[in-house]
Formats: structure tokens, sequence, C-alpha cells
């Protein structure tokens, strides 16, 4: 005996034969749209895991402070090398270093950079020494600026670079120079006229002794 179609609540009456198919495929599609979603907080849990492990198992500390650059040793390494006085600045007290280095080129510059300066927040100096350099070497180190005066400072006459664009002149602010014998030496960065004195007056005796040794 044939069995009788089963009717349909919703309906109350048999499914026709679509009917039956478009709600089989609905189901399917509820079935496949649940699992998915099941996948996806499985996915999201495992990642969860993941990055707990990472986070609490590797371990950590804090970063070690950078090791302070020892301009006197690699000055005395350089004046080994090129046979000449290289100098380096006597500064004061908290005044930090962050670029002691010799750049290859025509002239050869010894330099060293200040990135901490107490009392001069977001300034910045660096000392230059060109071996054999000159005023041409100067100008160009400060993008084509010429002097604007002159200042004398313990003894020694500088040529002084008031530079009223700093950032057409590389973020440089002001500068001095002066004539060491063979070498130029330049003083720059962004900073005031007082604290470039500040190195100025600590390299008086190397720039005598430069001078005396070039002297006839």
């Amino acid at each position: 005996m044939a069995r009788e179609p089963r009717i349909a609540a919703h309906l109350g009456r048999p499914e026709t034969p679509e009917e039956e198919a478009a709600r089989k495929a609905e189901n399917s599609r509820r079935y496949r749209q649940s699992q998915s979603f099941r996948n996806l907080i499985i996915a999201l849990a495992v990642s969860l895991a993941i990055v707990a492990v990472v986070y609490f198992g590797v371990p950590r500390g804090e970063l070690e402070e950078r090791p302070s650059i020892d301009a006197a040793a690699i000055a005395e390494q350089t004046s080994t090398q090129f046979e000449r006085r290289v100098i380096v600045p006597a500064t004061p007290n908290g005044w930090k270093i962050n670029v002691a280095e010799v750049e290859a080129g025509n002239p050869t510059v010894w330099s060293i950079n200040y990135n901490s300066i107490p009392g001069a927040s977001r300034s910045y100096a660096r000392f230059a020494q060109a071996f054999d350099g000159d005023t041409a070497w100067a100008s160009q180190m400060l993008r084509g600026s010429a002097p604007t005066g002159t200042v004398t400072i313990d003894g020694i006459e500088w040529s002084e670079y008031e530079i009223d664009d700093a950032e057409q002149a590389g973020n440089i602010s002001y500068a001095l120079g002066t004539q060491a014998g063979a070498d130029h030496l330049l003083i720059y960065g962004q900073m005031d006229a007082e604290t470039a004195a500040v190195v100025a007056e600590a390299v008086t005796d190397d720039v005598t002794a430069l001078t005396e040794e070039t002297s006839p």
C-alpha cells in the first residue's frame, strides 16, 4: 500500500516536489551557514590562543641603554691613521654624542654630533674638522650659505653664519667656521649663538696648535 504524502503543517496540505526540494535546499543552506560561523569562532579562538602564547611565553626584558660613544678613543685611532691632530671638544657634562666618525671624501672630515644639549631642547650641534679643508667646503656643508659677519671667541676669529631659512639649509640655523692651519673647523646645527660659542671656546687651544704647526 502506497504511503500517503506527508502534510506540511505550514501549508495544511502535502508538499509539492518543488516545495520539498526548496525546503531541503534551505535547510542545507542554514546548516552550512551555521557550520561556517562555528568554524569562524574556532579559528578566532585558536588565533587568540596563539597570541597569548607568544605574549606570555616569549621572555621580555627592558631594552638596554645604548652604550655611550667614546669620541676620544675614535679620535685617537683617526689621529694615528691620518698622522695628524684630531680635535675632540671638551663640552660640558650632559652633552650627549650620537655620532663620532670619519667621513671619507674630498676633503676627509672628522665629525662629532651632539644630539642632546641640556637647556636647549630640539637643538643639535655638529663639530666638523675638514682635513685640508677651506671656506669653500664650509659653504658646501651649509648649502651655499655665506658668512654674515665675524665674531671673536676666546681670542680666535670665527666666521659667523646666521641662517634665516633653516629648513632650506638642511635644518641648520647657525654656524661658526674658522681656518686652523691646514684644516677648516665648522660648528653648525639647529642651535643659538651661545651654544655654538661653548664648542668654539672648547677648541681654542687646538686651533692655536694647528695654526702653529703650519706656521713657517
